[in-house]
């Protein structure tokens, strides 16, 4: 069983910027793709980020250029950098990890608010 713990959100004033953490627990992290999504206030979960276990990453149209995501095998955790923050970026950040093989698996959600 894998759990998932973000961390880093907060509120930030527009121009700002967060760094979101997700820790996994388990021995499969390495070999996962892992990604950050967000849902914002009824709205549909939406993909913001993708990396893939080789480092390959992929981005949502709307925060190319400002999100980096980043992955520490070492520690287990992904990033997810974000930078010139608007306030439409306002919403439940949730990493996800896709194993190889097996289901995948949700982290809590944390919540990003940026003030205009």
């Amino acid at each position: 069983q894998v759990q998932l713990v973000e961390s880093g959100g907060g509120l930030v004033q527009a121009g700002g910027s967060l760094r979101l953490s997700c820790r996994a627990s388990g021995s499969i992290f390495s070999r996962a793709g892992m990604s950050w999504y967000r849902q914002a206030p009824e709205k549909q979960r939406e993909l913001v980020a993708v990396i893939g276990n080789g480092g390959g990453t992929s981005y949502a149209d709307s925060v190319k250029g400002r999100f980096t995501i980043s992955r520490d095998n070492a520690k287990n955790t992904v990033y997810l950098q974000m930078n010139s923050l608007k306030p439409e970026d306002t919403a439940v950040y949730y990493c996800k990890m896709t194993p190889v093989v097996g289901p995948t698996y949700w982290g809590q959600g944390t919540q990003v608010t940026v003030s205009s």
